[in-house]
């Protein structure tokens, strides 16, 4: 019985290694799921369904509601999830002067850092607006700028399907734009889930040294 039981103890193991190494082959490429405008009430049950269907994602949250909710911040990150910088208020950002941008970053970085999401190193401007002085304070600040290859216009009311059809888009080191909020976008997780694993795509963290989606670190 003893010698059973081993054997048993052998072939598990081995069932566990080979399990993780199928896992590691079957991501032929990475990709970005983003979802700006957090922390906000649906928060939650969007990490729930990210974790629930094994997807990590970018979180880009605007700094006032980081500040006000610093416990879904840290929820955030004991997820599994990176979290980016969206500014303070969520306004224009190219349409504002070098010391309103430069506050509108700098006070998000300390509203993350102290809500315990880390200092981010990963930056979108709202609306994608963006000049060469938005980009030029980000750098100051360390924050690499990332906008998006596909918008799943989940800010535009898209249904549930033209959600899942936008992920389904995707290719090797691209990036998708999706917001925390709309009831849409967290119907679509488990079909998002489906449709990147049919085709050999695994959700990845963002390079803050190229911009582009690769294996978690």
């Amino acid at each position: 019985m003893h010698t059973r039981f081993l054997a048993a103890v052998v072939l598990a193991a081995a069932s566990v290694v080979g399990s993780g190494q199928a896992n590691a082959a079957a991501c032929n490429g990475y990709v970005g799921l983003t979802f700006d405008d957090g922390p906000t009430t649906k928060t939650q049950s969007l990490l729930n369904a990210l974790r629930q269907n094994g997807l990590r994602a970018t979180m880009f949250n605007v700094g006032q509601a980081a500040a006000a909710n610093p416990a879904l911040v840290r929820a955030q990150v004991s997820a599994g999830m990176w979290v980016g910088n969206h500014s303070y208020t969520h306004p224009h950002l190219d349409q504002m002067a070098r010391a309103q941008v430069d506050s509108e970053i700098s006070r998000t970085q300390r509203a993350i850092s102290a809500a315990g999401g880390g200092t981010p190193r990963l930056f979108r401007p709202p609306y994608g607006g963006t000049n060469a002085t938005v980009q030029s304070v980000a750098t100051q600040y360390g924050l690499r700028q990332i906008l998006w290859d596909v918008d799943s216009q989940d800010w535009n009311n898209a249904s549930v399907d033209a959600i899942v059809q936008a992920n389904g888009r995707l290719t090797n080191g691209q990036v998708i734009l999706m917001h925390d909020g709309p009831a849409n976008t967290l119907t679509a997780i488990p079909r998002i889930a489906q449709v990147l694993a049919s085709r050999g795509l695994c959700a990845g963290m963002i390079s803050p040294q190229t911009g582009r989606a690769v294996a978690p670190a």
